[in-house]
């Protein structure tokens, strides 16, 4: 009888696997805490698997308020709900028609415009969402609800009349991972992961040596007691295949792209 033997793995495969054993170590959290522990990052690192909060340095993390852009995945499911679970594509002209970015992002579908968080894009599928399909979406994930007279603007996050706890936003994305099998959700997750690669999130995935990472960045109104125009969102999910972790953090008077290039570093040290 022939006798198998496993190929041993090479050494790239042992540096993925050491990584996923030890990135979210209890010193690679502890790492975490002493560096931006008392810095003006705000941040929840939770357990993928169990939901469980590992490290926090957020100021009432159950206080909602405006998250920008982290909405836009829970609006995508509204719509799909009413077509079909279908997602159309739209033309971006940039500045020209409400999109942040100047320069036109051209024809996109869901997965583009959720990687590059085009507000062009959303603002002409939110147009199509009653409320009441939204708050039932959101209902379903456990988010807070959107107001009754919640606007377009309000449902892709550039408004103020749905605001959301930090916390139940991350609980909220690690069920969006465990529908991943459910229909519509899977051009989500594909746009988080094209965000870490060369979207908004691309500051997080340049820093991660040996994974992936499922990003969304979000720009919203400030809520800090010395105000700003706008604070910075980023919620990475990492590693991508398998998230073990999710990290969520927010910044004063930044944009949510440039949010992205702290979070990436903060995975950094973790891994290093």
């Amino acid at each position: 009888m022939a006798i198998l033997f496993a190929a041993p793995a090479s050494p790239q495969q042992t540096k993925v696997e050491n990584v996923r054993r030890t990135l979210f170590s209890q010193s690679a959290v502890a790492a975490l805490q002493r560096k931006y522990g008392k810095s003006d990052v705000s941040y929840l690192l939770v357990d993928a698997s169990s939901g469980a909060i590992l490290a926090s340095h957020w100021d009432q993390p159950e206080k909602p308020i405006p998250m920008g852009s982290l909405v836009k995945p829970f609006t995508a499911l509204a719509y799909a709900e009413g077509h079909d679970f279908r997602y159309p594509k739209y033309v971006c002209r940039g500045s020209a028609g409400g999109c942040w970015q100047a320069k036109p992002h051209g024809e996109l579908d869901l997965t583009e415009a959720i990687s590059l968080s085009c507000n062009a894009y959303f603002a002409r599928l939110a147009g199509s969402i009653p409320v009441e399909r939204a708050r039932s979406v959101a209902k379903s994930f456990g988010l807070e609800l959107p107001h009754e007279n919640a606007t377009t603007e309000d449902l892709f996050g550039f408004g103020q009349q749905w605001p959301i706890a930090p916390s139940r936003m991350a609980l909220a994305y690690l069920e969006l991972l465990r529908r991943k099998d459910t229909p519509g959700v899977s051009p989500i997750l594909e746009g988080m992961r094209q965000s870490g690669r060369q979207g908004t999130g691309a500051a997080v995935g340049r820093e991660l040596k040996y994974s992936e990472a499922l990003v969304k960045t979000g720009t919203a109104l400030c809520t800090h007691a010395h105000w700003a125009p706008a604070d910075g969102f980023v919620l990475a999910l990492v590693p991508a295949q398998t998230p073990e972790i999710l990290l969520l953090v927010r910044m004063h008077s930044v944009t949510g792209a440039k949010a992205a290039e702290t979070a990436g570093s903060m995975l950094r040290e973790m891994q290093e």
